[in-house]
């Protein structure tokens, strides 16, 4: 399948644009090969999503341009010192294992891994996240850890064939989002809530996000 590098170009300036300047867009690239990511790139994108670790690890030799790149995915215990290597922010921590783990190659490392921690709004079993309801605990267990700086929440929603029924969801992470930051806890620093992709984005800017996670939007249909 012959993939149209202008129409990459051409979605990714267009929601670029579209976007309120404080919302961050984050490509989500999972499947994607190296020139379609730096297509996406050159029309202005800065924060690269990949889901798995060994496909980032390649895709991270292959791009040259200077972006970040975030971890989007579900993160495997075994796999947290090669993506504390490979990645500038982790958004899915949903367990104080996971965050000790990530502290400790964190401290081997010599670093400080921003993490955001994903919140189940949905309640599906399926997926990854804590439950709202114990995202605050959480949030203030990982505060002790001194390799861990936590910059916000992420979270995904339930699927939704209507936009507008994912509103109740994203407004529940804003909710959890705000109350955490009024607390003003030790190496938590709530900056961003990352929630919406590309058939939802626009409903989750309505409901406080200012980080979006848009991969169909911007390279069509995956292969």
């Amino acid at each position: 399948m012959c993939v149209d590098m202008g129409r990459i170009y051409e979605n990714a300036r267009r929601i670029l644009e579209e976007l309120p300047p404080h919302v961050t867009l984050v490509a989500a690239t999972k499947g994607r090969s190296p020139e379609e990511v730096e297509e996406a790139i050159s029309a202005g994108v800065r924060v690269i999503g990949e889901n798995y670790v060994q496909e980032a690890e390649r895709k991270r030799a292959a791009v040259k341009s200077n972006v970040e790149w975030h971890m989007i995915g579900r993160l495997q215990r075994n796999k947290v010192k090669k993506a504390v290597r490979l990645f500038d922010v982790i958004q899915t921590v949903d367990s104080f294992k996971l965050a000790r783990e990530i502290d400790k190659r964190a401290r081997d490392a010599g670093k400080v891994m921003p993490v955001m921690i994903e919140v189940n709004t949905g309640r599906e079993p399926q997926k990854g996240g804590v439950m709202p309801e114990d995202a605050l605990n959480l949030v203030r267990e990982i505060s002790s850890l001194k390799n861990v700086e936590v910059i916000g929440l992420m979270t995904m929603g339930p699927y939704v064939e209507n936009p507008e029924d994912i509103r109740p969801y994203f407004r529940l992470a804003r909710e959890i989002f705000e109350n955490i930051r009024s607390l003003d806890l030790p190496n938590v620093d709530m900056r961003y809530l990352s929630m919406g992709m590309s058939s939802t984005y626009q409903v989750a800017v309505e409901e406080g996000a200012n980080m979006v996670r848009i991969g169909t939007a911007i390279f069509g249909p995956r292969r």
